[in-house]
Formats: structure tokens, sequence, C-alpha cells
């Protein structure tokens, strides 16, 4: 099987390097943020030139099976014709205008009548925007400064997020910011009794996504407890429901895991890629979130709310849940089988929907050991030569499915797997 060239990708990130600064992963420049992570692994693919569906095509002219998803926006494919239709309507008729327009209140229509706890919604753009919004609207329900978070979880780059010590953030953003072991509910529990009477809110995603270790499900009751808890104490429980939102159940995940948040947060799928996010949350909260000030210049876009809300509408009518849990769970189970006649264990967690990948047979990095570890071993050699044969996944982040991927992309994605075990069997032999 023919392995990919990046020759065009890679004049390209030397252009890049002279004008646009990099991160911690990618430190010599051209990308940042979470795409630098990426960005850095050997033999993948920087700049893309057009993506369909379930496939995108780099700037060498090589098609890529995508498992990304661009981190979770993609959730229908890419260029639904749908969305698309609807957001060009839009723009016809205006996008960034002195007034919103009429499709603001058929989408939040729309989103308080699909997810379950809604009685409201406030849209914005990016997952940050609603993750820190909801912690104001909690602090300005209660009058408490405390927000209690599980340890690893990320909920957005904004400094009280960030871990203690993060370049630019100083020790007070995190001062009020109490984090706990998750599915440790004896631990929530003493932080709440040691801080009785100042935890404003609870946030957490619906459960644990973090990168480079294995995705953990919620134990027996423990969202149940957390929510008896909340109300108990009168604390405001918020999902952070960005990522995994809309990949489990068009309710919300929090209906997938059996509970109720009070406040909702989601984005990246919201729009299929168009930029939006939104808050959502129950009455009680409606007089509160009226006197909280959170605003941005182009949180009142009218394209990206058409195409959100033609996305939510698709989504019902296919039932995309059930499509992404089902496919998702055929192409790992494929993967899983491959691998074991190999002699690997390739370990998959957390929703069959946003799989995370682990081959098991060697231990699997440390973060800590700095940033280019993450990208060494079997376990990444191995994606690195699955990503060289034409399917982009990642292996330190969960994976995305999408509705778009078929039993074609599947076979594809088997035959590369294959090929790739085959490429790392004899780099490592019986090594593992």
């Amino acid at each position: 099987m023919k392995i990919f060239d990046q020759a065009k990708s890679l004049e390209l990130l030397d252009r890049a390097k002279k004008v646009i600064p990099g991160s911690m992963f990618c430190p010599e420049g051209g990308v940042y943020g979470h795409y630098s992570v990426s960005a850095l692994a050997p033999g993948n693919p920087i700049y893309f030139s057009k993506s369909e569906g379930s496939k995108f095509w780099d700037v060498d002219g090589n098609e890529y099976i995508d498992y990304v998803c661009a981190y979770g926006p993609m959730i229908l494919g890419y260029n639904h014709p749908v969305v698309e239709e609807a957001a060009k309507e839009q723009y016809a008729k205006g996008n960034t205008v002195s007034l919103s327009a009429p499709v603001m209140v058929e989408l939040a229509e729309e989103l308080v009548d699909m997810v379950s706890i809604a009685d409201w919604a406030f849209f914005a753009k990016n997952g940050a925007d609603p993750t820190n919004l909801s912690v104001m609207v909690a602090r300005a329900a209660t009058g408490r400064k405390k927000v209690i978070v599980f340890e690893g979880f990320y909920h957005g780059a904004a400094p009280w997020m960030q871990a203690s010590g993060s370049a630019g953030t100083i020790e007070e953003d995190q001062a009020h910011v109490i984090q706990v072991t998750w599915n440790d509910y004896a631990q929530v529990e003493r932080a709440v009794e040691e801080n009785d009477g100042d935890v404003a809110c609870i946030i957490s995603s619906p459960y644990h996504h973090p990168i480079v270790v294995d995705n953990e499900m919620p134990a027996e009751g423990f969202w149940q407890k957390i929510e008896a808890l909340c109300k108990k104490k009168g604390i405001v429980l918020i999902v952070d429901d960005v990522r995994a939102g809309f990949r489990a159940d068009l309710a919300g995940s929090h209906e997938y895991f059996g509970f109720k948040p009070d406040l909702v947060c989601f984005g990246k799928a919201l729009g299929n890629g168009y930029p939006i996010s939104a808050l959502v949350g129950t009455d009680a909260f409606r007089e509160t979130i009226t006197n909280v000030f959170f605003t941005g210049t182009q949180f009142f876009n009218a394209a990206p709310m058409a195409a959100a809300l033609a996305t939510l509408r698709e989504m019902k009518k296919i039932n995309a849940p059930k499509i992404m849990l089902e496919i998702g769970r055929k192409i790992m189970d494929g993967l899983v089988a491959l691998a074991k006649d190999y002699g690997y264990d390739l370990k998959i967690s957390g929703l069959a929907s946003m799989p995370y990948l682990r081959i098991t047979n060697q231990d699997a990095p440390v973060l800590t050991e700095g940033p280019a570890a993450i990208h060494k071993g079997l376990h990444a050699d191995w994606i690195s030569e699955c990503v060289q044969r034409g399917a982009f996944i990642l292996d330190y982040h969960n994976n995305f499915i999408s509705s778009a991927h078929t039993d074609e992309d599947a076979q594809r994605t088997w035959d590369i797997a294959d090929d790739a075990f085959k490429a790392v069997k004899k780099k490592y032999g019986d090594q593992y």
C-alpha cells in the first residue's frame, strides 16, 4: 500500500513558521493550539485542500478517511448539502447585521424542544463561551465562589480552566477551583463538606475523555449521587457537553447516562463545522442569566445559526446518534480483531462514537516527559502508519465518528490498519 508524500504540507509549514507563532507542542511555530499536537506527529498532513463527506484531501492530493472530524465539529459530513444550503440562503439575506435574525428564535425553539432540561438557549461561538458563562450564572445564582472540577477534564482555555502554573496565568485564577478525582464520589462529597455553603457549581463532561489515557465512563450510580448531592446543597450542576454533545443522545448526554443537570454547554457539532455554541438551562436560571452580562460581536451571526438549525433537524431526521454509535462500534470491533491477529491488544474506551484507541502491549507515553513523547512507541507508530496510508486517526486524543462514515469506509480502514500492523510488526518483531 502506498505511503503518502507530504512535500507540499512541509513547504507550507516552512512558510508559516515565519509569520505564525507556535505552541508548547510545536515551538518552532507555524501551527498552534490543539492542531499543533497532531502536526508534530511524524507523517501527519498539516494543510487540507478540500473536504467532502467523511473525507478530506491534503495539499499533496492525498485522500483521508477522517476520524478526527475537526476535533468534533463535523458530525453529518463535510459540505453536507442540507446544512450548506441553509447557510447559503441565510448568507444571501445577511449574516452579521445590526439586528438579530428570525433564525435565532427558531434555533432556540429547536434546542429547547430537543434537549430534555432546556427551557431557554443562549448562543455564542466557541465551547469555552458557554462553559465560562455557565460558571458565571452559577456564581450569580448562588452568591458563592467555589467551582468543583474533575482532574484532567478540559473546559476551555480561559485562565481558571488551565492547570496551575500555566504560562500567562496567576495563582488567583485557580484560587476558587477545587479539583477532585473522577468517579470518586466520596472525594466529591468531602470537597463539598469542607467548603460547605461556598460551592457554586460542579462542572463536568458527561464522562472522562482526557488525553493520553484511557477514557472512563461514570461508575454505576455516580451521576445520580452527584445530582442528589447538588440538590441537597443548592449547588448548580453543569454538564460540559461541548465535545460529546449529540454523539450519544440528541436530548443531551445526560439523558444517555440518566441524570438531570441544571445547565448544559454545547459547541463543536452544533453547527456541523460552523462557529456556534450554546448554553441551555432550566427556568430556575432564566432570571439569573438575564442579569449576567455576556456578549460578543459575532455571537449573533445568522448563517451559523441557520446551519445549526439545519444540523439539528437533519440529526433528528436520521437519528444520527444511533448511526454513529453503530458504525463506530463496527469499525472499532474490526480493528480490535485485526490487532489480535498480530498479537496486539487494541483497547477501545469511551463512546463508540468518540473512541479512544490504545495498543496496550507497551506502556502508554507520559505527557510530562515532553510533548514529543506522545508520538513515540508502538501505538504511536501504528497510528502514524495508518495516517500515512489514508486513515486520519489521533494517537493521543479521543477520535470522532460522524453519520457520514460508511461500511465502505470501514473496509478501507481495516485494509489500511492491516497494512499498518504489518509495518509495526516488521519494526518491533516479537518485542511486544
